[in-house]
């Protein structure tokens, strides 16, 4: 019989990884075992984001892992990178959003769209974990089909003014700083950064979430917000440039959930075998068996297609499209592995000593959020016959 940290590596993969890759997977690895899931399922319970973790993941370096060295970043492949969040979101989904949203969609965009005073400014800040930031992006109205968005950029002779409403802002109201998007008069879909203290804005967190309750999820209010133009993502013209901030998100969205799904999986291998009913291990029993196999079939699939997704994006060769096939796919399999999971360790399973369940909870939020499953689904459909169905 197959050990059960073996028996989530079927394929072998981690004879491909380098010592690198390996060091941050196993660094990570012992701070998730250590500081984040003896407390979790208490911080979930209290609907509360340990804040005090965020110097430890500047001081561990996987905040913006994968941007270059020169900018106070771990300057990490993109395997590395998609390995820590692997762990990270072993731990829990909220801790990877975290590092996900500072890393893909706040510093990557400064990275990529910003001046370099602002790349020097904020993101060796960003990355030490002194500085936190959200991604506004997702209206109340306007989630699946941005470019409907209602936030609107004025240009003035100071800069420009905001008016909008941004909903589902992960991150929200911790944030120092806020990478918004806005429409200017011309219907040209712009990047601004907005500091907290400047009039006008504010956030207020959501509070009735049945998921994704380790991590704050606010609403963004902008009302007559003065931006100067130092405060303007210079690159960061037209509706694309967003969509590419989502590109890296959603990348690290596909490693990260294989983590959830490997926890889930471990803990029901674990039960079967300990759980005696009939006179006998359930792990002994054809429908237990079963699960546990399709469990397993989907968490290698969804390693094999993250890890050639990471060779494609270090060789500058990842399409978007391969993202959303990789996110589509891996973060339904977690889902369906932490339900199977939850059925394996019967009424156990619904409590929080037991961390099948929060993974639930939460994946069906990871399900939704980066373009749901039936957006990937369009957007794979339009790559494959030319015809655009959105909308349709």
């Amino acid at each position: 019989m197959l050990e059960t940290r073996t028996t989530t590596d079927f394929y072998l993969l981690e004879e491909l990884f380098t010592d690198v890759q390996r060091s941050v997977r196993d660094t990570v690895r012992r701070f998730v075992d250590r500081e984040v899931i003896p407390h979790v399922g208490r911080w979930w319970l209290e609907g509360r984001f340990p804040t005090e973790l965020v110097p430890r993941l500047g001081e561990l370096g996987v905040l913006g892992a994968n941007l270059p060295a020169e900018y106070g970043c771990a300057g990490l492949d993109n395997v590395a990178y998609g390995l820590l969040m692997h762990e990270l979101e072993r731990g829990d989904s909220g801790i990877r959003s975290f590092a996900s949203v500072q890393g893909a969609l706040v510093m990557y965009p400064i990275y990529a769209y910003g001046s370099e005073d602002q790349r020097r400014h904020y993101l060796p800040r960003l990355a030490r974990g002194e500085l936190v930031g959200c991604f506004g992006l997702t209206e109340p109205t306007a989630g699946s089909d941005p470019a409907a968005m209602n936030t609107r950029a004025r240009r003035t002779g100071r800069g420009w003014v905001l008016n909008g409403t941004k909903m589902w802002i992960t991150n929200g109201s911790l944030a120092d700083v806020a990478v918004v998007w806005a429409k200017d008069e011309e219907g040209q879909v712009r990047g601004f950064l907005v500091t907290k203290g400047t009039p006008g804005y504010s956030a207020h967190d959501i509070h009735t979430k049945a998921s994704m309750r380790a991590s704050v999820t606010s609403e963004l209010v902008l009302e007559e917000v003065e931006v100067s133009e130092d405060h303007v993502l210079p690159g960061a013209v037209g509706l694309g440039k967003a969509l590419s901030c989502l590109t890296q998100a959603r990348y690290g969205i596909a490693w990260g959930v294989v983590g959830a799904a490997v926890a889930c999986f471990e803990e029901a291998l674990a039960y079967a075998q300990g759980r005696v009913a009939f006179g006998r291990p359930i792990a002994a029993t054809q429908l237990q068996q079963q699960r546990l196999v399709d469990m397993l079939t989907r968490i290698t699939t969804s390693q094999l297609l993250a890890y050639r997704l990471g060779q494609l994006k270090d060789a500058g060769r990842m399409d978007y499209t391969q993202v959303s096939l990789a996110k589509r796919h891996n973060v339904r399999a977690a889902l369906e592995v932490a339900r199977e999971a939850r059925q394996i360790l019967g009424g156990y399973g619904i409590t929080l000593e037991y961390h099948c369940m929060r993974h639930a909870a939460n994946l069906e939020s990871v399900d939704t959020y980066e373009g749901t499953y039936d957006v990937h689904t369009l957007i794979l459909g339009r790559a494959l016959t030319g015809h655009d169905a959105f909308g349709g």
